[in-house]
């Protein structure tokens, strides 16, 4: 009976959605298109927060130097030639200290421009590498910017990062430019401040924030935006007057507004499951397109390893023992995604074969809580010095197949004696306050995404755990601490010798299996559900989203 009055809810709810949205009149007029995602960004300034929702939408408005493609090759997007060895753009140097370092130079599209008609120029780039640099920005991933030791202005169009070390993936500059004549007042009056006081959090509709295909019009947090042509773009004209996104929290509401034509499609990087999608397909696949595309993308729950419980690993390997992630997989995604056993996917170069892995096993769960001290067990919750075993478990609220792993390995666990209370947030609270202040109490689920040739650095090394001292920055949630892998991750990024490289990978990959810092479940892909009238649409299955091709859109004939 809960069942289904759960399932009436949400079914209802589900409805009242479509009905409001289709009140507005936005899917299928002309020249517009209504895209439906699943979560809503918690800042729209690309530098801080790492989160798949803003990447989505800064796919429309903004344009990285480089990016990888929906071939998985490196391309120029701002740029007007990818930097190499062989091309001469870049070129290795001796560092001061003896070491190698290497200057790459790049040559930014002559016509490139903000929206407000501002030059994109050098100047951004020294901004925005100025602002990733500072302690107090909040920016992630600050390795990244500590290892340009110079920005060389040559011209308003030309500039030479010049980097501490010659990595496999030296010329993949992929971090955002900053608008320095809208932000570097903001910056200088107060740097620890900055991430509140930014033009993208007072006025994310100021044009000159975006050089891209579109600009944003207006938005309705947590709710929708609407972006139109940016008339300073120096690419191929968007074909649609108007392109809005709007955020429908629940899979159901998704899938009804897009069959009563509230919206035009579902975004695959942030929408329907594989399995939802294959459903709905069989109810209406000749209203839409459906494209399906395997990702570098990796579902996981990551452990506070501050957490007294989750500090023993014995306490981490009996959760994963205990979980039947190929249960989960074959039942909620028809098999479709393949269990994660890491953090390297199976469609990379570097994937090792040879990585312990955890079967489903609830002896051996028990084994280990044994050994961890665990072993008094009262009303089915086992005990250690009269404190029960309970984790507090929290992702994304409203994402229903979330909701579903979620219950399934809630049920799992207790099985072994392990008492586990769920208590989700809205994703712009989950991912902007919770997972970035480290503020989780036990177990955070949500996904990391790759680039084709990526490396988990920030996401793995002890420079990256964000604290109060360092203003939150960084993407280390659990708090991962382990010398030999700091090592791992430099050695990596620094072996130009692909064998070697795939060595030290496959080291790291039995490393991460042995400490478990997080629980890997599965490995998504993509599921776009598209108009049948959309052309040029090409899925990633990357971290680069499909929108970054948004000018290759189009409608055909007459709709």
């Amino acid at each position: 009976m809960r069942a289904l009055a759960a399932a009436a809810i949400t079914a209802a709810l589900a409805l009242t959605s479509a009905g409001a949205a289709a009140q507005d009149g936005e899917a299928g007029g002309a020249g517009t298109l209504t895209i439906g995602i699943d979560q809503f960004p918690s800042t729209f300034h690309p530098s801080i927060n790492a989160m798949l929702a803003k990447a989505y939408m800064h796919g429309l408005t903004r344009r990285p130097v480089t990016a990888y493609g929906p071939d998985w090759d490196l391309v120029c997007m701002l740029c007007t030639e990818v930097p190499t060895l062989d091309n001469g753009l870049a070129e290795k140097e001796t560092l001061p200290n003896g070491d190698t370092g290497i200057a790459i130079t790049y040559k930014l599209h002559p016509e490139a421009r903000w929206g407000d008609g501002h030059p994109v120029t050098s100047e951004d780039v020294k901004f925005a590498v100025r602002v990733g640099q500072h302690p107090k920005s909040g920016v992630p991933g600050t390795e990244i910017y500590e290892r340009i030791r110079e920005v060389e202005v040559h011209g308003p169009k030309r500039f030479t990062l010049h980097i501490d070390r010659v990595t496999f993936d030296y010329n993949a500059f992929s971090m955002p430019l900053l608008p320095a004549h809208l932000e570097r007042e903001v910056f200088d009056a107060d740097p620890a401040e900055y991430r509140h006081r930014t033009t993208f959090q007072r006025q994310p509709t100021n044009p000159g924030l975006y050089n891209g295909p579109y600009r944003m019009a207006s938005v309705e947090r947590g709710s929708r935006a609407v972006f139109e042509p940016n008339p300073e773009w120096h690419g191929e004209p968007p074909a649609f007057d108007r392109v809005v996104v709007r955020t429908i929290e629940n899979a159901a509401a998704l899938e009804a507004n897009l069959l009563s034509g509230s919206i035009d499609m579902i975004a695959g990087e942030l929408g329907l499951t594989v399995n939802q999608a294959l459903k709905l397909k069989e109810r209406a696949g000749d209203r839409f397109q459906f494209a399906f595309k395997p990702g570098l993308i990796y579902e996981h729950i990551d452990f506070n390893l501050g957490n007294p419980i989750l500090k023993n690993r014995k306490v981490r390997r009996a959760l994963a023992y205990a979980a039947d992630r190929e249960m989960i997989v074959q039942q909620l995604f028809g098999g479709e995604q393949p269990v994660a056993d890491g953090p390297i996917s199976p469609l990379a170069d570097a994937h090792a074969e040879d990585v312990p892995t955890y079967g489903h096993d609830p002896e051996k769960a028990r084994e280990l809580l044994d050994a961890a001290g665990w072993d008094d067990k009262r009303r089915g919750i086992r005990h250690k010095d009269g404190e029960p075993l309970r984790l507090t478990f929290m992702t994304t609220a409203g994402n229903r197949v979330r909701e579903l792993v979620q219950t399934t390995l809630q049920s799992q666990w207790k099985a072994v004696g392990v008492d586990v209370r769920i208590a989700n947030q809205p994703a712009r609270v989950f991912f902007g306050e919770t997972m970035a202040k480290r503020d989780y109490k036990a177990m955070g689920m949500y996904a990391w995404l790759s680039a084709p040739r990526s490396v988990p650095r920030t996401t793995l090394h002890s420079d990256h755990i964000p604290t109060a001292d360092n203003n939150w920055s960084g993407q280390n949630y659990p708090g991962y601490t382990n010398k030999r892998m700091d090592e791992l991750l430099t050695r990596i990024e620094t072996e130009l010798d692909t064998q070697k490289r795939h060595e030290l990978f496959a080291e790291m990959q039995r490393l991460y299996a042995k400490d478990l810092p997080a629980l890997p479940l599965y490995w998504r892909a993509q599921a776009h559900v598209l108009p049948t009238w959309l052309t040029g649409f090409r899925a990633t299955g990357h971290q680069f989203p499909s929108t970054l091709w948004v000018e290759q859109w189009g409608r055909s004939g007459a709709q």
